[in-house]
């Protein structure tokens, strides 16, 4: 398969410290890749760098085959942030259907998604309270719903189990899969090992803001993942 992200030698320095050395991975087409990491790793500003919301340094992205992430990409992407900023004075589905509207959806079918969305991530009994009466695993379900509200066919998602309960991560799991086999690339950072483990298909491992394991297929790692991470950073 093609390599729908390929990343080469990403340096970077915020405040004068190296936060980011020689970060180096590809994601093929039509996989899940997990983005795994200890604390400070490095591995947000990755993700950033990808999305182009950090100025460029010297390095090499190339997103869909080309250079940079064009607004014809954005229109094929996803994103979600680890710390979602969302409007909180809206209802669920009046922050759904803003959002929406940014990709020219006509408004019977963004209604019909929205619709859709809510109840793909458990919140279609919810779609007229506030948002900021709400929990934070609340929050990480509206803003995975705002994540795909465009159908991406390439999704980043940064922490997107955090705060979840059992249930909940259960039910993003099960929505990524589903993703996943409808065409959607997905790449997401965690440190939250067994969910990696039971969906991915590769992984890479940052640890002290450079790639220490590349591109490792989780099928091929003969004992657990959570022992296989361990050991990877001892070593380093």
């Amino acid at each position: 398969m093609a390599k729908i992200l390929e990343v080469k030698k990403i340096n970077k320095t915020l405040a004068k410290k190296l936060v980011l050395k020689n970060v180096s991975f590809s994601v093929e087409e039509w996989e899940i890749y997990g983005f795994l990491w200890p604390n400070g790793a490095g591995k947000t500003t990755t993700m950033k760098c990808i999305m182009w919301l950090i100025k460029e340094e010297s390095w090499s992205i190339d997103v869909f085959w080309t250079p940079n992430l064009t607004i014809k990409d954005k229109e094929r992407t996803g994103f979600m942030p680890e710390n979602t900023y969302l409007y909180k004075h809206l209802t669920w589905k009046e922050f759904l259907d803003f959002n929406g509207k940014f990709f020219w959806l006509k408004w019977k079918i963004l209604s019909e998604k929205i619709d859709k969305l809510l109840e793909r991530v458990g919140l279609e009994e919810d779609w007229n309270k506030y948002l900021h009466t709400y929990s934070k695993w609340m929050l990480q379900r509206i803003g995975l719903a705002q994540a795909i509200i465009n159908d991406p066919k390439l999704l980043f998602l940064d922490e997107p189990m955090s705060g979840l309960d059992p249930i909940g991560r259960k039910m993003v799991k099960d929505l990524l899969v589903e993703l996943n086999k409808s065409w959607t690339t997905i790449f997401f950072n965690t440190h939250i090992l067994a969910d990696v483990e039971s969906i991915c298909d590769r992984i890479s491992i940052i640890h002290k803001w450079e790639i220490i394991v590349e591109w490792k297929k989780v099928s091929e790692i003969s004992w657990t993942l959570e022992d296989f991470f361990i050991e990877k950073v001892s070593e380093k």
